[in-house]
């Protein structure tokens, strides 16, 4: 992956929020995919007798599909894209089973509508559009391809799954709506738009199962306005609002598609980076802060930032409280040195100056987790 991708809007996801959310929402589907698979597989096999034990090969392709996405998600720029051309794949397999069982005439045509259900949770709703509308040409070109005088005796036969493809994605997405809204008042923070303190403790826990799964270490920014009080004083809490949205805009551009950014106070701000180690946390952070410091607001204030940077050791585990510790501890050691600077602890203290004096290769992506 290239390096510190910006995150741009796509016709599948609105921004990173929503692609935060698409990698949260396929953490829950993937056992309850493998479930529904796994009951797919054994009603195509007590259906064999009658339709054939080759159908169970397009099931057997759309689970590949999905092994292939899930190893592929977080290590991705564009996360979308993988999960919707593994949806499409899995899609088109249904479709083959359908075609191999008989077409129109055989009850599994409806199964066209399973893979809908998914799509809200997913995708923006130019997404469950696209997909709909997929999802409605296999039905057709299995209907019509495989037996089209039967379809034109009788219609229903393909009128009543293409009902059901409708419905299953106006309510998948009515209620998904619904749902987001609702949770976002929760987890988002209004101001800023980045999750708060209680998407954060739901992350954390996540992270801290997959670490020790994985083995890989997880790394934390811990950041701070400098000064703001006196941004705040001089040109009033309206001008200090708008310099914090700036900000969390320009945090959350230079992050990749699975760095998780969270507002945790007035002006902290708080990046958890899977996959990385110390040192590669001291680049991001140190781009970070020289990313602030290069802007202009929209008042015509400049601001810095200080960060304090630590990581869990590789093969130990993920301890939230022991890494925010330290990056706490590296956070008051930035301070302390005169602000503007990125700074850690457990290896030899290195500020941002030092950083910025070492000529740095590019930043590596980080090996997915989980």
């Amino acid at each position: 992956m290239a390096d510190l991708m910006p995150m741009t809007a796509s016709w599948l996801c609105r921004d990173d929020m929503d692609r935060e959310r698409l990698l949260d929402m396929e953490e829950r589907l993937k056992p309850v995919r493998r479930l529904a698979m796994g009951m797919l597989g054994l009603i195509l096999i007590a259906s064999g007798p009658w339709i054939g034990w080759w159908t169970l090969i397009p099931l057997a392709g759309a689970a590949a599909f999905f092994a292939i996405a899930d190893a592929r998600l977080e290590s991705s720029s564009r996360p979308e894209y993988v999960m919707f051309a593994a949806w499409v794949g899995s899609e088109l397999m249904i479709a083959s089973a359908v075609a191999l069982a008989g077409g129109p005439t055989v009850a599994t045509l409806s199964w066209l509508a399973i893979p809908v259900i998914t799509l809200s949770a997913r995708f923006s709703l130019r997404g469950v559009v696209v997909g709909v509308s997929i999802a409605c040409a296999l039905l057709f070109a299995v209907a019509f391809g495989t037996n089209a005088a039967a379809v034109v005796d009788q219609p229903p036969l393909v009128l009543a799954p293409l009902a059901v493809i409708l419905s299953v994605g106006i309510f998948s997405t009515a209620l998904m709506r619904s749902d987001l809204e609702h949770r976002s008042e929760a987890v988002i923070d209004q101001l800023t738009g980045m999750l708060n303190r209680k998407a954060l403790s739901n992350r954390v826990a996540e992270l801290a199962q997959q670490a020790e799964v994985t083995g890989q270490p997880i790394g934390l920014i811990l950041g701070d306005v400098d000064h703001f009080k006196e941004l705040n004083d001089s040109r009033g809490h309206a001008a200090g609002d708008a310099a914090l949205t700036d900000i969390a805009y320009m945090l959350r551009k230079q992050l990749r598609a699975f760095d998780l950014a969270y507002r945790v106070g007035g002006e902290e701000f708080l990046i958890l980076v899977p996959g990385a180690e110390i040192r590669e946390c001291v680049q991001l952070a140190d781009l970070l802060r020289r990313t602030v410091e290069a802007c202009t607001f929209g008042n015509g204030s400049s601001l810095t930032m200080s960060f304090g940077v630590s990581a869990s050791p590789a093969g130990e585990g993920f301890d939230y409280k022991r890494v925010f510790a330290a990056a706490d501890a590296a956070l008051y050691e930035a301070k302390r040195l005169g602000r503007n600077r990125a700074c850690t602890v457990g290896l030899a203290a290195r500020s941002s100056a030092e950083t910025a004096a070492t000529p740095q290769p590019p930043r590596a992506a980080a090996s997915p987790v989980g």
